[in-house]
């Protein structure tokens, strides 16, 4: 069984999607691994260093040659793909909603597309959850960037000078990045409250030391949701919603949002009314900002000024703690495979519900039941 790791080509993306560790692994398992030159560059890892965990170091075409499994962080362009196996898996973010296109390229190329986005979330799937894994992490970032961009500081201070007042901190959206995002703000010694329409969430934001601000006497999400997610809500529950985030966010001095809903444009949480109701020198961290966004006028990578407050979001921000974000994404790839690792077959069979779950195509169709639809 021979896999191929490969740089990445897309624009921003600093990770790659195995590290020595991980590659070690592979190897112990009976694979042999192949990494193309310079693939783990930009997180931080050296050529010499996967030679030393027993990895080839090849170029692209190279390293390809005869591969049975392909990794990648974003699916790679079948285009580099020529000299795999006839049938090969690749395992990767395709991010099929938005583009169907290559998805529909591996299908036509024969290739096995293995999308890691799709993972169920039960509990044995737990430790493959690439989304959770980087959801993770960019609450952590989005805290820190809006911090930098705010300029003053977070915890209260009292000093011979004065007392410096503690920041203001709102998390909208209590998923993985938001409980990692009020955690954060937490410990740098903000004041942080925090909402969601799953009514559940509210005993997680509390036990984190955080407000819940929730909206009383309209039905939000009893549970969890699909798939741990939220929904579309009704238009009263967002008539009550927008009503109490009006009156709080005028008081909030950092807001961060992370509202996604899959297969769907990011819901818009925040209109410019209520951000021209925000104090001067604020900031709102859009984590959503690559799928939509869910703040009216925000643009990916930049930052845009409206009303005296400061929007920003990264359309990559894993990528921003490329080093981190690649061990544990290295060690989602490794769990997956492993999990289903055959020595008789000498390498992982997939028939099962994760298997199911996250293939894309096989065989030359698109065989998804979420595509398929």
């Amino acid at each position: 069984m021979r896999i191929a790791v490969l740089a990445e080509r897309a624009a921003g993306e600093r990770r790659v999607a195995a590290t020595p560790e991980t590659v070690k692994k592979f190897i112990a398992l009976g694979a042999t691994v192949a990494v193309e030159e310079g693939a783990g560059r930009h997180a931080a890892i050296a050529d010499e260093a996967y030679r030393e965990a027993g990895a080839d170091v090849a170029p692209v075409a190279q390293a390809t040659e005869g591969a049975d499994i392909v990794l990648g962080v974003q699916a790679p362009d079948t285009g580099l793909l020529g000299n795999v196996r006839p049938g090969a898996k690749v395992a990767a973010l395709f991010d099929p909603f938005q583009k169907r296109e290559t998805v529909d390229a591996y299908a036509a190329a024969g290739l096995e597309a293995l999308s890691m986005e799709f993972m169920p979330r039960i509990t044995r799937a737990q430790s493959m959850d690439v989304l959770s894994s980087q959801s993770n992490l960019s609450g952590y970032k989005a805290v820190l960037a809006a911090a930098d961009t705010y300029g003053r500081a977070f915890p209260m201070m009292m000093t011979a000078a004065g007392t410096v007042s503690a920041a203001k901190l709102f998390v909208m959206g209590v998923g993985v990045a938001g409980l990692q995002a009020i955690a954060t703000g937490r410990r740098l010694g903000a004041q942080v409250s925090a909402t969601d329409v799953r009514a559940a969430t509210k005993e997680q934001i509390e036990s984190l030391g955080a407000k819940a601000i929730f909206v009383e006497k309209v039905a939000g999400i009893e549970g969890e949701g699909a798939g741990g997610y939220a929904t579309e809500m009704s238009d009263e529950y967002k008539a009550a919603q927008a009503e109490l985030v009006s009156a709080h966010i005028s008081k909030q001095d950092i807001v961060i949002t992370t509202a996604l809903i899959p297969g769907r444009a990011a819901p818009r949480l925040i209109s410019d009314a209520q951000i021209a109701t925000m104090k001067p020198g604020s900031v709102i961290f859009d984590l959503a900002v690559a799928q939509g966004g869910n703040v009216e006028g925000s643009r990916t990578d930049e930052i845009v000024e409206r009303h005296g407050v400061s929007i920003m979001g990264y359309s990559n921000t894993p990528s921003h703690l490329a080093a981190d974000a690649s061990a544990l994404l290295s060690r989602n790839f490794y769990n997956f495979l492993s999990a289903f690792w055959d020595e008789e077959q000498g390498g992982p069979v997939l028939d099962d519900e994760i298997g199911s779950a996250v293939r894309l195509t096989r065989d030359g169709k698109v065989v998804n039941e979420r595509l398929l639809g």
